[in-house]
């Protein structure tokens, strides 16, 4: 680029920056900013032409004025015209002002392609350069439309000077992520690829990025590039770093071009050329070697970048796992790292040996710095490096270490980060599973596992426990015994309660020879847990209870009197209350023979795979999980945990948590009939559940019978209208949906975690609706957040009149989908589907709370951990007035508290939101900004999800 020469100084610029600078006070900085903004708009509009340096001058005020943060409505024009000139200081500040300024729909766009155009012709390499980085800064689809053609041909082109193939390829390079399918594959592409050949190393290095991401598009196009790309890794890695003098960053050989080389060669398998594959092998232990000399300067920058190096490499034979040498020595290299005072080293170290822990040439090399690993875990600072020496404990652990890696894991759960106890447990509990030899231990691992991190212990470990136990007769006893002993201690975890009532209904028995634990001492160390429990554990008590009888008669009479007393038969609950009637009535009508029969003992439960490692790969997301379970892991009907080929047949994981405990086609004795009264049915937390399963899912018999008798008439679901759905996150009546057939409203009243919605069906036309019928409809995860029942509708509506509908709401948990409203009739003979979202939202089980500011402050301090806060900045969509501001937070659901926030003009709520399961604190403020037309919405509870939920909510509505 020309050097910009003294007489190219705007003074005037100058003068402006500087009182800008000299403002006392925000006030003047507008005040000065105003008056400029009236003086350069006077010069733009006047009769007087500017010249190239008035415009220039003008145009850079403009630009500084955009960058202090205020709006510029006008000088855009005038930045085009500058693209004209033959000067490069004001060509430089219109591709500047352009570039920062001018947003991709602009209707300017036309003129700046024609100047681009232009500049690109002119052959002139430093208006060529200019050209290609703004195209490259907007890239907007209208300008990857224009150039996307030409570019290649100017990269390609052999008189183009080096700079310029830089600028293309990178500009080329921008265009394809922004606009791929404009981006055109052509005779170009296997021109591109000799560039790597190139003498000037920055067009090798830009080259190379653009070959990276172009390669894995279309791998087959550039596959010739595999060759030149170690040809070119083998120049730098053999050089002296004096060889390459321009490129050499703190003695390191052009690092960012080897790690760009390296990262081509990911996209590829090992080459197949013998010669080749030996030069790039030569290549990857130099690169090894290098990392074990000297250092050559003690400057973190040359760390750095010989380290980027090396890790590229490692990464690369990795992706290859092809040469054991290579592994292990890259293995032992990484296990250097692992005690390196470098807090990043270590972290990388760590991730790179969970991959090569998963190849069978490295794994046992891996195992070698089982120690060191271990003592990371208990030693180190950061958070994010011990969780990485979780995830190499569980990627390292096999038979031979599984007692010990246990071991090390329970022992730091107990000082664990909460952030990652979860992932612990189900670490914890999927090892302890795969190679668990003794089964015993399995049962005393789980069992330690909730007693020291119970509430990181979701349902799937401890009904992944109960299939074990169940499918094993040699452990049932065993587990009898110590869930037994483990129920002795004063406070138990409501997990460890309800695995407890499982076992000892199921296997009670085993152990009722014991003085110590009779029939009569279970059942009174069972029910004097029973009412410190939740309403799901006291459901599954109640199904141990009825068990009970049919093990122990002797007991009976004993635990019909609680199923007898008020606090069952009376419960505000109706599953307690439903439950403690059918088993009372269940228990006096019904002969031991038939007790036997319905009472009888689950059977084994069939193959599946685990839930604890579909929740795991859910929770690392899809590729994160080490290779120990990309296999199916199943427990086969003798209960061994086994590895198994993922078939197509098999591969069909409910996501339902309970269909892990209560599959409805499980293989069933001969002689048995339906266990409807199991204990599997203890872990249902819905209150509506059928206790006798007469409501439960058909088998794949009475689909095919639903389809066959199903309206075949009946046109594909209708898409699901969610035009009216944010009005009413502030409200409760009104119009949800209207068109010229049917008008559908709303009015709904909340109290606590309980809802009741009336729903008004308004046939606009004088012609009757038959077949009307409307339902709820829910996802799998929002049914066991969100209970709807839908009273029954008449089937006919008459023209002209309106049917209501009532729905009760009942919360269960916090949720963030909605449910949806199906109605269906015939009209005029053809049948009409149509779906509403409901306005069914997290909100709507607000109560309001009172508070001090003094209370309000001290809550908030409490709700200070990062996780329980969001906050948000947006613009206002709708005029700042404050009543109407008032009235929406009021309409939220959460108290306004008046003189708690210093700033008057700030709004401050409180509330609590009630779920059957918990309640969730909620404190919110919104900062009104009118100057700028913004708002700043914060918001702290107790729970990340509850708050991530209402900011969402909240912030649509101003």
């Amino acid at each position: 680029m020309p050097a910009v020469s003294k007489g190219d100084g705007m003074r005037g610029l100058a003068v402006f920056i500087s009182d800008i600078r000299n403002c006392k006070s925000k006030e003047a900085e507008v005040k000065r900013i105003n008056k400029e903004l009236a003086n350069i708009r006077s010069k733009f509009k006047g009769d007087k032409a500017l010249d190239g340096y008035s415009k220039k001058k003008y145009v850079c005020k403009l630009l500084f004025i955009f960058l202090l943060g205020h709006d510029i409505d006008f000088g855009h024009m005038e930045a085009v015209n500058l693209l004209s000139s033959n000067k490069y200081t004001e060509k430089q500040i219109g591709y500047l002002f352009i570039s920062v300024l001018v947003n991709s729909n602009s209707d300017l766009i036309r003129l700046i392609n024609n100047g681009l155009k232009n500049d690109l012709n002119s052959r002139n390499p430093t208006f060529m350069n200019l050209a290609l980085h703004c195209i490259a800064n907007v890239g907007s689809r209208e300008m990857a439309e224009a150039f996307a053609s030409q570019i290649p041909s100017i990269l390609v082109a052999g008189d183009t000077m080096d700079s310029v193939k830089q600028s293309a390829a990178l500009c080329l390079l921008r265009l394809n992520r922004t606009s791929p399918d404009l981006v055109p594959m052509g005779e170009w592409t296997a021109r591109v690829v000799h560039l790597l050949n190139d003498q000037h190393l920055g067009v090798v290095t830009a080259a190379a990025s653009l070959i990276t991401t172009l390669a894995q598009k279309s791998p087959e196009d550039f596959k010739t590039s595999i060759a030149l790309a170690v040809a070119r890794l083998s120049r730098i890695v053999t050089s002296a770093s004096i060889d390459l003098q321009d490129y050499t960053y703190y003695f390191v050989a052009a690092p960012w071009l080897s790690v760009k080389l390296l990262r081509l060669l990911q996209c590829y398998t090992p080459p197949e050329d013998a010669a080749l594959r030996s030069r790039l092998t030569e290549c990857l232990e130099t690169i090894l070697n290098k990392a074990q000399e000297p250092p050559k300067s003690k400057k973190v920058q040359h760390s750095n970048a010989k380290n980027a190096v090396l890790f590229e490499a490692i990464a690369l034979i990795i992706h290859y796992d092809s040469e054991p040498t290579l592994l292990v020595r890259a293995c032992n290299q990484l296990g250097q790292f692992l005690q390196h005072r470098e807090t990043n080293l270590r972290y990388l170290a760590l991730e790179s040996m969970c991959t090569l822990a998963s190849s069978e040439f490295s794994h046992e090399a891996v195992k070698t710095h089982i120690d060191t690993v271990i003592n990371a875990l208990k030693t180190e600072r950061d958070v994010s490096v011990r969780q990485r020496a979780v995830d190499l404990l569980y990627a390292m652990c096999d038979r031979s270490n599984a007692k010990q890696i246990v071991a090390e894991m329970l022992s730091y759960l107990e000082n664990a980060d909460y952030s990652i106890r979860e992932e612990i447990v189900l670490k914890v509990a999927i090892l302890a599973e795969k190679y668990a030899v003794d089964y015993t231990w399995y049962v005393d691992t789980i069992l330690n596992l909730i007693r020291m991190a119970g509430d990181y212990v979701s349902e799937e470990v401890w009904y992944r426990v109960i299939q074990i136990v169940i499918n094993r007769d040699d452990v049932q006893g065993y587990a009898a015994k110590t869930v037994f002993e483990a129920l002795q201690a004063p406070a138990c975890h409501e997990n460890l309660v309800k695995v407890g009532g499982y076992i000892l209904g199921e296997f009670g028995n085993l152990i009722a020879g014991d003085s110590r634990s009779s029939p009569l001492v279970q059942f009174d160390l069972l029910h004097s847990k029973f009412h410190l429990c939740s309403v799901p554990t006291r459901a599954l008590l109640l199904s141990a209870y009825i068990k009970f009888i049919n093990l122990f008669p002797e007991v009976k009479a004993t635990i019909q009197d609680v199923l007898r007393s008020d606090s069952q038969l009376r419960n505000a609950d109706v599953e307690l209350q439903q439950r403690a009637i059918e088993y009372l009535r269940l228990s006096c009508i019904a002969s031991t023979d038939i007790l036997a029969t319905v009472l009888e003992e689950m059977p084994p439960f069939p193959e599946r795979e685990s839930s604890i490692l579909a929740k795991l790969k859910r929770k690392k997301g899809p590729g994160n999980v080490p290779d120990i379970d990309d296999a199916r892991w199943n427990v086969n009907g003798n209960g061994n945990a086994e590895l198994s080929e993922s078939t197509e047949g098999t591969n069909k994981f409910s996501p339902s948590l309970m269909a892990d405990l209560l599959p409805t086609n499980r293989p069933r004795p001969a002689s048995s009939s339906p266990t409807m009264l199991s204990a599997g049915t203890m872990g249902s937390a819905h209150p509506f559940t059928d206790l006798l399963n007469l409501n439960s899912s058909p088998s794949a018999g009475a689909s095919l019978l639903v389809d066959v008798l199903s309206d075949s008439s009946a046109p594909a679901s209708a898409d699901v209208s969610e035009e009216n759905f944010s009005r009413f996150v502030c409200k409760n009546n009104g119009v949800i949906f209207e068109n010229q057939l049917l008008q559908i409203g709303l009015k709904s009243e909340y109290r606590q975690n309980l809802g009741r919605m009336y729903v008004f069906f308004g046939n606009k036309t004088s012609t009757q609706f038959l077949s009307f019928s409307s339902s709820v409809t829910s996802s799998d995860t929002l049914k066991t957040q969100l209970n709807v029942h839908a009273k029954a509708v008449d089937p006919t509506v008459d023209g002209g009149a309106q049917l209501q509908q009532i729905l009760n709401i009942e919360c269960v948990s916090d949720f963030t989908d909605a449910p949806v409203l199906e109605i269906q009739f015939r009209y005029g003979g053809a049948l009409q589907n149509i779906a509403v979202k409901l306005p069914v939202m997290l909100n709507k089980f607000f109560q309001t709370t009172e508070m001090t500011s003094q209370d309000f402050f001290q809550r908030w301090k409490q709700l200070g951990v990062p996780q329980q806060e969001v906050q948000t900045i947006f613009k206002a969509r709708h005029p700042m007035d404050t009543d109407v501001t008032n009235a929406k937070i009021l309409g939220f659901g959460v108290a306004l508290l008046d003189g708690v926030d210093p700033n008057p003009a700030n709004f401050v709520g409180a509330g609590v939101i009630h779920t059957k399961s918990t309640q969730v604190g909620c404190l919110l403020r919104l900062e009104p900004n009118t100057q700028a037309q913004m708002y700043r919405l914060t918001l702290r509870t107790s729970r990340e999800s509850v708050s991530q939920r209402l900011c969402d909510l909240l912030s649509d509505q101003f």
